[in-house]
């Protein structure tokens, strides 16, 4: 307890931790939003750190920080602790400098691929090759009345999808994929999909509008997968359904600049804690092997809640 006091008694540590409360950011993002020099915000991180106050997850050379709960104490204190954060003077400032870079995340994400549409799927299927999934994926998916794809990409999927549900919506943030989503649907006579344009964090459907929402590699490309994995439950009915398909964690740290990813994979007990905690159950995770050359697949499915759970 001492230790956690020592800790947070300190304006600098106390801005740190209100920011990575609901962000997970690098250092290189921490120094421009509290306006100081790395040294400075990794001594401070690193005494945060040794405290239990945050977490820290290594993706290569980068490091992503968030408020984890290592110390038990912490964690016990942390509601009220929350609360009075709200008053620190810097406090509005320090959230609208975190938008900004969220934001600076997602407009590269939406320039590369804008740039990059009509090369998306030999890009991708050559760059970082994996094994075989998608008829895996699609067993996950069950039969509803309404299915959202997110992230659809050049459409690869969506004419599979289409025999899952009477009506078919997908949804992406650039408008190059979606003419070359538009140009496979038209080709591979798919009666009734729809597109639409639309972040993955603010979904252009309405609150339980969707039996199932599957996600198609495309949780590595978000700036804030755990805001991204909230809105997939908003948009989902009660009993409705979630599949995803993503990378397991790996080292070649190239794809953020040549495939745009946010993030090198995942591992698989941090999809299940972030999937539960976005307010999912009955969780599954299956990992499919990988060939020489490849990169393992993960395949998850997850159900919300009823209405009266």
């Amino acid at each position: 307890m001492l230790e956690l006091f020592k800790a947070l008694a300190d304006p600098c540590r106390l801005r740190l931790v209100a920011v990575l409360l609901n962000s997970e950011l690098t250092v290189q993002e921490l120094t421009q939003i509290m306006g100081m020099g790395q040294s400075r915000i990794s001594r401070h991180l690193k005494i945060l750190a040794e405290a239990g106050v945050l977490s820290v997850k290594r993706q290569g050379t980068w490091s992503y920080y968030r408020a984890g709960g290592q110390n038990p104490f912490f964690s016990a204190i942390r509601p009220e602790f929350e609360r009075e954060l709200e008053q620190l003077p810097e406090r509005r400032n320090d959230l609208a400098a975190v938008a900004q870079a969220l934001e600076a995340r997602r407009k590269r994400s939406l320039e590369f691929f804008d740039q990059h549409a009509a090369q998306w799927d030999e890009l991708s299927r050559t760059l970082l090759p994996v094994p075989e999934y998608q008829e895996a994926l699609l067993a996950l998916v069950p039969e509803v009345s309404v299915l959202l794809e997110i992230g659809v990409g050049t459409g690869t999927l969506m004419a599979q999808l289409a025999g899952k549900a009477r009506q078919v919506i997908g949804v992406d943030h650039s408008p190059a994929m979606l003419v070359e989503a538009r140009r496979r649907l038209v080709q591979d006579g798919v009666p009734g999909a729809e597109l639409r344009l639309g972040e993955m964090t603010h979904l252009p459907i309405a609150d339980g509008g969707a039996g199932c929402v599957v996600a198609n590699m495309v949780l590595h490309h978000a700036a804030d997968p755990q805001t991204v994995l909230a809105e997939m439950v908003r948009v989902l009915q009660p009993q409705g359904t979630v599949v995803l398909a993503d990378l397991a964690r790996h080292e070649r740290e190239w794809a953020r600049e040549q495939l745009a990813d946010q993030w090198l994979g995942f591992e698989e007990d941090e999809l299940q804690a972030w999937l539960k905690g976005a307010g999912l159950t009955e969780v599954s995770v299956q990992r499919l092997p990988s060939g020489v050359g490849q990169e393992s697949v993960l395949l998850v499915k997850a159900v919300k809640a009823g209405a009266g759970d």
